[in-house]
């Protein structure tokens, strides 16, 4: 008996199947072919003749074609092809790139569509008409780039495109992009390029009305396309720019702008409307505030602070307040025992600021403390300051010394006799306009003083010869 092969059997049957998809995919390619070919021709007349609506429709055609059959590499050729063409018009490129951009989405995997991308790229690359559509092209590659954790190549993408050159880009559009900019050099911690991109946005423009924004295009005026609809609006820009800011200063340690910048997050209409955002953001406000060193700036942000009355929500961040502008001295481990709990709070601060803001917190304390004395003293002793300040003589000495330095302070320190004068030494000059201005006061005094005795004289002479 003959044993029966059933694998041998089929065999023929699967070579048949597979060679009939490879003449139906043959079949496929030589339609698509000829057709491209016929739409090419049209083309090529309706370019000739310069019909701007027929060269657009034919190019479109032979791209939808395309993608209707996945012809993936066909339509990355037939791209490039059409846009060299000799004398191609402008419109019909720019219709091209716009459809092309569509198919991004549809590509099967992400090999095609990163070949897709940069072939527009390329197609767009210097040329006027079609630069916002480039921006675009290079965000989204961008995008593919840092979802591949190559975050060096997305911002050095990103870093090609300069849109507040772009006329024709919508407002909110341009600072998301300077945005995505700044938030990619921040990820690669390139702090001096993210501050310069930074400053391209100008903050005034968060606080522009909307009314005022949309206003009816002139004749001959640039028409400013209309924002994807994916582009956060001007309060939510607003906010996510101060938010890259408090990153950037807070690698720099910078204190009082992390504080500006919450308070503008403050200011933000959404966010001063609901309690559970505001409180959390004033509670930072506030420890920024103290955190910072006494100058005019923070002196100013404070009394502002203390006059909000959504400060009553939070008493105990209002005593804290109050106390740095009480001139009286503060009592660093009372106010560490009361305060510890909410400032070792993990979202208070930033992450990268550590211990340090403890340090900080304390010699904030320690150069009230030494202002406060200086108000009330003229001259005192170095260990009856040490004393005030709870420190040792060898630490106060240091610390009134970084607060002369600084120019927060005009003191001298006798250090045999151990004794520090916070009055300003005068000079000649300083010494003979003081006695100049006294002795005019002087003068004056005498002047008011015989004028009044002769009016009385004048007046009791009158009386006699009545």
């Amino acid at each position: 008996m003959v044993e029966y092969n059933r694998s041998s059997s089929l065999l023929p049957l699967l070579h048949a199947r597979s060679l009939t998809s490879l003449v139906m995919a043959m079949v496929n390619a030589e339609n698509l072919d000829a057709e491209i070919e016929q739409l090419l021709n049209a083309e090529k007349h309706a370019r000739l003749a310069g019909d701007v609506a027929a060269t657009r429709n034919a190019v479109t055609e032979i791209l939808r074609l395309c993608f209707e059959a996945r012809a993936w590499n066909t339509l990355n050729d037939q791209i490039v092809l059409l846009s060299k063409r000799r004398g191609q018009l402008k419109q019909a490129v720019t219709a091209m790139v716009q459809q092309a951009m569509q198919y991004i989405d549809e590509t099967p995997h992400i090999e095609i569509r990163i070949n897709l991308i940069e072939t527009l790229e390329s197609v767009c690359a210097g040329k006027i008409y079609v630069e916002i559509e480039r921006a675009r092209l290079i965000k989204n590659l961008a995008k593919i780039k840092e979802e591949q954790r190559l975050i060096d190549e997305a911002a050095d993408l990103m870093q090609e495109v300069a849109v507040e050159t772009f006329g024709a880009m919508a407002k909110t559009e341009k600072i998301a992009f300077i945005l995505e900019q700044v938030r990619l050099c921040l990820d690669r911690h390139d702090y001096v390029r993210a501050h310069i991109l930074s400053r391209k946005i100008s903050t005034r423009v968060f606080d522009a009305h909307v009314s005022k924004q949309k206003k009816k295009a002139k004749e001959g005026d640039n028409v400013v396309e209309e924002a994807p609809v994916d582009i956060p609006s001007l309060p939510e820009l607003k906010r996510i720019y101060y938010e890259l800011m408090i990153r950037y200063y807070s690698h720099k340690k910078d204190y009082l702008e992390i504080c500006r910048c919450y308070k503008a997050i403050y200011e933000i209409p959404s966010v001063k409307e609901n309690p559970t955002e505001w409180i959390p953001i004033l509670r930072k406000i506030c420890w920024y505030l103290v955190l910072s060193p006494h100058d005019p700036m923070q002196s100013s942000l404070l009394s502002c602070t203390l006059e909000d009355r959504n400060l009553s929500e939070i008493p105990n961040f209002k005593l804290l307040l109050k106390q740095l502008v009480t001139m009286e001295v503060i009592q660093w481990t009372t106010l560490w025992d009361s305060y510890k709990d909410e400032f070792e709070n993990e979202n208070i601060l930033e992450e990268n600021l550590g211990e340090e803001a403890e340090e900080d917190l304390r010699e904030r304390v320690i150069e009230h403390n030494i202002l406060v004395i200086s108000k009330y003293y003229a001259r005192i002793t170095l260990k009856r300051l040490a004393e005030l300040l709870c420190l040792n003589v060898q630490e106060a000495e240091k610390h009134l010394s970084d607060m002369v330095v600084s120019k927060a302070l005009v003191a001298k320190i006798d250090r045999p006799m151990g004794i520090v004068c916070f009055q300003r030494a005068k000079d000649s000059n300083d010494v003979l306009n003081s006695w100049a201005a006294n002795m005019e006061r002087l003068l004056d005094l005498v002047e008011k003083s015989c004028h009044q005795i002769h009016k009385e004289t004048m007046v009791h002479k009158a009386a006699l010869t009545v």
